[in-house]
C-alpha cells in the first residue's frame, strides 16, 4: 500500500498528541476494568497471563512482566481467582512451584469486550504503508522501554537512591525540575 500524505508535525505536536492518547488510553482501560469486575492493575495482570498464552507464568514471573512487587501479585492473583479469571496450576518441573493459566469463559469475555475496538484499530492500520507500521511499531517498542525505564529509576529514587544528575554530582531543586504530568 502507498503511504498516504501526511501533515506535518513538530515534536511537539506529536509530544501532545502522544499525551491525548494516553489519557484516552487510561480512561478507556478504567472503563474496560470496571466493566470485567476488575481494576485497571488486575487487569494488567490478566492482560500479562493472556499474552503468555500456553508458558504459563509463575507469581514471579507475573510481577516482572507487569511491573509489581512480587508482595503486591500475591493479592491479584486473589482477586483474579475469585472473580473467575485465572486459576493456579501446579508447575509439572517442580511441584512446590504454582503457574498462572486463564479461565476460558474469562478469555471470551475479554475478547468480547475488546474485539470491536481491536477491529477499529485495525482498520485505521490498514490506512498506512507497511513502511509507516514499521515506523510506529518501532516507535511503541522504544518508547514502551522508556516508559519503564523511566518508572524503575522513579522507583530507585523513592527508595532513597540517587538520580542521575546526583550520581553525576549535580543537584537539581524541585523547582528546576519539568512539572509534565
Amino acid at each position: 500500500m502507498q503511504a498516504k500524505p501526511r501533515p506535518a508535525a513538530t515534536p511537539a505536536q506529536a509530544l501532545s498528541a502522544m499525551d491525548s492518547l494516553v489519557a484516552a488510553h487510561l480512561l478507556g482501560q478504567q472503563e474496560m476494568a470496571q466493566r470485567l469486575g476488575l481494576n485497571v492493575t488486575d487487569l494488567l495482570c490478566f492482560a500479562c497471563v493472556l499474552k503468555a498464552g500456553e508458558d504459563l507464568l509463575t507469581a514471579g514471573d507475573l510481577a516482572e512482566h507487569a511491573h509489581v512487587t512480587t508482595g503486591a501479585v500475591t493479592g491479584i492473583l486473589n482477586r483474579l481467582v475469585r472473580a473467575g479469571f485465572v486459576t493456579r496450576v501446579a508447575d509439572p518441573s517442580d511441584r512446590r512451584r504454582v503457574r498462572v493459566a486463564a479461565v476460558p469463559s474469562a478469555v471470551a469475555r475479554v475478547h468480547a469486550l475488546y474485539e470491536p475496538y481491536y477491529a477499529r484499530l485495525n482498520a485505521l492500520f490498514a490506512d498506512y504503508s507497511a513502511d509507516e507500521i514499521a515506523v510506529l511499531t518501532d516507535w511503541f517498542t522504544r518508547t514502551t522501554t522508556l516508559a519503564h525505564g523511566y518508572i524503575e529509576e522513579m522507583r530507585v529514587q523513592d527508595a532513597g537512591g540517587p538520580d542521575e544528575g546526583e550520581e553525576r554530582g549535580e543537584s537539581k531543586g524541585k523547582a528546576d525540575r519539568d512539572p509534565r504530568p
